[in-house]
C-alpha cells in the first residue's frame, strides 16, 4: 500500500443540462477555490453536460484530446480533477465516463460499466457500456473509479479491492427518492448512505461519493455526498439539496489501521470465486473449451 495524504474536496453541482460552456465554467470556479486547500477534487455524474442528454448526447461527446477540455487540464497541473462527461472513443462509441486528470494529462477514463435501463432510464440507448474496472495510479493514491450504478454491483468495487485501491470514488447522478416516507432525509439518501458503508466496512477503504442536485425533465436529484473512513464513519458529509463542496483529508495511516485491524483482502480467496463462476457463466465455459481447442491444434 502506497503512502496516502490526500486533502479531497468533493463538488455537489447542478449542472445546466446540456450548456457544456456553462459547466465548464462552474467546474473551473470551483477547482480554482479548491487550489491550495486540496490535492484532489471530485465532480459527479455528467458533471460537464447533466444527465437526461436525450438527443444531445452526439454533440456534447468530447474526446481525451478535444480542446475544450484544455483548461481542465491545465488546471490539473495545480491539482487533480476528477469530473464526469460524455467521452468518444477512437472509434466513435459514446461513453458516460469519469475522466481523472493529473499534471496536465488523463490518466485514467472509467466507463460506467452497468447502464441503467430500468424506470425512468434508457442510457443504454445513448451510451456503450465500458468492460472493465481499473485502478487509477495517482500521486496521491491508488483510487478505484465508478459512476453510480455500478456501485449497485458486487463485482464494481469488488474488482477495486482486489486490486488494492486506497479509495473508492464514486460519482452519480441518482435520483431522490421518497420524500414523504418517514425518517429524517430522503429514503434513497437513506439506501445510498448504507450501500456506501457497507462498501468502506466490507473492503476496508474510503469511499467518496459526489453526487449531483437539481432538476431535469420533473426528477428531482439527491445529493447527500459525503466521505466515509475505512470504519464506515462518515468524515463529511452534504445533507441539504443546494449545491456546494464539502473537504477531507485521506490518509494511509487510517487505511493501514483499519486493514491491520481485521485483514480481509489478506483472507479472501478470489480464486474460489473464479471456480464458482466458471460453473455459472456459460461464456467462461465456452472460453475455456476454445483455449483448449487451440491448445491441441
Amino acid at each position: 500500500m502506497a503512502r496516502m495524504d490526500c486533502r479531497l474536496c468533493v463538488a455537489q453541482t447542478n449542472p445546466t443540462l446540456g450548456d457544456l460552456r456553462a459547466n465548464l465554467e462552474d467546474h473551473l470556479q470551483r477547482i480554482d477555490a479548491a487550489v491550495g486547500t486540496a490535492d484532489l477534487i471530485l465532480f459527479p455524474e455528467l458533471s460537464l453536460t447533466g444527465y437526461f442528454l436525450k438527443d444531445q448526447v452526439e454533440e456534447l461527446a468530447l474526446t481525451t484530446d478535444d480542446p475544450r477540455l484544455r483548461p481542465l487540464l491545465e488546471r490539473s497541473k495545480r491539482i487533480s480533477i476528477a469530473f464526469g462527461f460524455v467521452e468518444r472513443s477512437r472509434e466513435g462509441r459514446l461513453y458516460n465516463a469519469l475522466g481523472f486528470l493529473e499534471d496536465g494529462r488523463f490518466l485514467g477514463v472509467h466507463r460506467k460499466v452497468h447502464l441503467v435501463s430500468y424506470g425512468l432510464f434508457d442510457e443504454g440507448r445513448d451510451f456503450a457500456p465500458g468492460e472493465q474496472f481499473r485502478v487509477i495510479e495517482s500521486r496521491h493514491g491508488r483510487f478505484g473509479p465508478l459512476v453510480c450504478e455500478d456501485m449497485w454491483h458486487m463485482p464494481s468495487a469488488y474488482s477495486h479491492f482486489l486490486a488494492d485501491a486506497d479509495a473508492i470514488l464514486v460519482s452519480s447522478a441518482s435520483p431522490a427518492r421518497g420524500v414523504d416516507e418517514p425518517g429524517p432525509g430522503l429514503a434513497s439518501q437513506r439506501t445510498w448512505n448504507i450501500l456506501l458503508s457497507a462498501t468502506a466496512l466490507l473492503y476496508r477503504t474510503w469511499v467518496a461519493f459526489s453526487s449531483r442536485v437539481g432538476w431535469e425533465d420533473g426528477i428531482g436529484f439527491g445529493g447527500g455526498s459525503r466521505v466515509l473512513d475505512p470504519y464506515a464513519n462518515t468524515r463529511a458529509a452534504l445533507e441539504g439539496l443546494e449545491a456546494g463542496t464539502l473537504s477531507a483529508r485521506i490518509d494511509s495511516a487510517t487505511l493501514r489501521r483499519a486493514r491491520s485491524e481485521l485483514p480481509l483482502r489478506r483472507d479472501e480467496k478470489p480464486a474460489i470465486l473464479a471456480a464458482e463462476l466458471a460453473r455459472h457463466v456459460p461464456l467462461l465455459e465456452v472460453l475455456k473449451g476454445e483455449a483448449a481447442l487451440q491448445h491441441e491444434g
